[in-house]
């Protein structure tokens, strides 16, 4: 039991990166660590570069996931008129780039999950610089606009961020929000989930038996490359996350 701050990521549109080969830009299906570490860095006004107050919130917080839909896959084909390669020039605006003449063309494919909700758990760790009550704050008056991955995925609704008291991680998974649609009868049928047949996944770090009296034969363990290294050079190294997928009883 501890306690926990949770909110819910709701929009039109979200891209989760992945490791990226060539011109394709793949999505996982759940909010990656660097992205909610970015999210709560623009939310609490950390810029890019300020390497030493990132790492201050890498070290702080945990995150733990509840996948309610997961929404339906897009793929966007990009074509993008670029400056040709100078490493001698720093270009300070898109104008200023094109306004060089020499063009080259970047053929690329970018994924996103479209109509996904996830309701996400932080945590605290024993060496956390920051409080509950700051991140709250800060995801109720961010000081830079927040987005889902991508600047051109911003959420559809405000996140209500709310802090917990001591409960299990399930509990706070299964914390309430109110209904999108209006109705949770009519988000059930929005969103394409049949009551009946209802599930949702879990993800979390640390302890794989953190979710309570589960059997260890239907938890999955995987490693994604999402802990940030250095984002100046967007290094990562691999986690470890568990995840398992349980029905949703109709009065969640």
């Amino acid at each position: 039991m501890q306690p926990y701050l949770v909110f819910r990521l709701y929009g039109a549109m979200a891209s989760w990166g992945q490791p990226a080969v060539g011109g394709d830009r793949h999505t996982g299906v759940i909010p990656s660590r660097s992205a909610l570490l970015g999210l709560l860095g623009a939310a609490l006004g950390i810029k890019r570069d300020d390497q030493s107050s990132l790492t201050m919130l890498q070290k702080s917080v945990q995150f733990s996931i509840k996948q309610w839909v997961s929404s339906s896959l897009l793929r966007d084909y990009h074509t993008t008129q670029v400056a040709a390669n100078n490493n001698k020039v720093h270009y300070h605006t898109r104008k200023q780039e094109l306004d060089m003449g020499k063009l080259a063309t970047v053929l690329s494919n970018r994924d996103y999950r479209c109509d996904g909700i996830w309701v996400v758990a932080v945590s605290l760790t024993n060496d956390a610089m920051f409080s509950f009550k700051q991140l709250q704050q800060a995801l109720l008056t961010p000081t830079y606009p927040l987005c889902l991955g991508r600047k051109s995925c911003p959420p559809a609704l405000p996140l209500m961020p709310t802090i917990l008291e001591p409960c299990s991680l399930k509990q706070a998974l299964d914390a309430p929000f109110p209904a999108i649609t209006g109705s949770e009868k009519s988000d059930r049928y929005w969103f394409g989930c049949v009551s009946q047949h209802r599930v949702a996944t879990y993800y979390w770090s640390g302890d794989k038996a953190a979710m309570g009296d589960i059997d260890d034969n239907v938890v999955i363990t995987t490693q994604p490359w999402d802990e940030p290294i250095n984002l100046q050079r967007w290094q990562f190294t691999q986690r470890t996350i568990h995840q398992v997928t349980l029905p949703v009883l109709e009065d969640e």
